[in-house]
């Protein structure tokens, strides 16, 4: 007797296929533990050139793991927001870069408030721009290939 193929594959019209919202917020959480290490170590390196990150309204350094919690933090909202408009967009992609960038441009904002010396401005202003250049392109190529074919029957 020949059993080839039965039983061999998926049942019950499961593709076989990661679901596309586990692939992207997977890709996602990868991109945030890039995005961690080289917004700390791009820190630790302002640090290293002297850098202060004290800002006056509390006269309190930023330590270097603040920068690691703010960026994991609104990595996941990054992704959160990217999971959303795969689900409920036509045009994922292109709503995802255009919301994020919108945001990174607001984010840019308090540093220039703070009332910090110049140095801490643009090491801050910088530092917003780092996990920015990791996640939105990352999450954007993510969401160019789960759409791909979605629409499709």
């Amino acid at each position: 007797m020949n059993d080839a193929g039965v039983g061999a594959g998926p049942t019950s019209g499961q593709s076989g296929r990661t679901h596309p919202l586990r692939g992207l917020a997977g890709t996602g959480f990868i991109a945030t533990l890039a995005a961690l290490v080289a917004t700390t170590l791009a820190a630790a390196l302002a640090q290293a050139f002297g850098v202060d990150f004290e800002v006056p309204d509390g006269g309190e350094t930023i330590p270097l793991s603040g920068f690691a919690v703010v960026t994991g933090f609104f990595s996941v909202v990054g992704i959160v927001i990217a999971v959303a408009l795969h689900r409920w967009s036509a045009r994922p992609a292109e709503r995802f870069v255009w919301t994020a960038v919108s945001l990174t441009a607001i984010s840019l904002v308090p540093p220039l408030l703070s009332g910090a010396d110049s140095a801490t401005t643009i090491a801050l202003l910088g530092l917003h721009l780092v996990p920015a250049t990791v996640m939105i392109p990352t999450l954007a190529r993510s969401l160019r290939a789960r759409t791909v074919g979605r629409f499709e029957s």
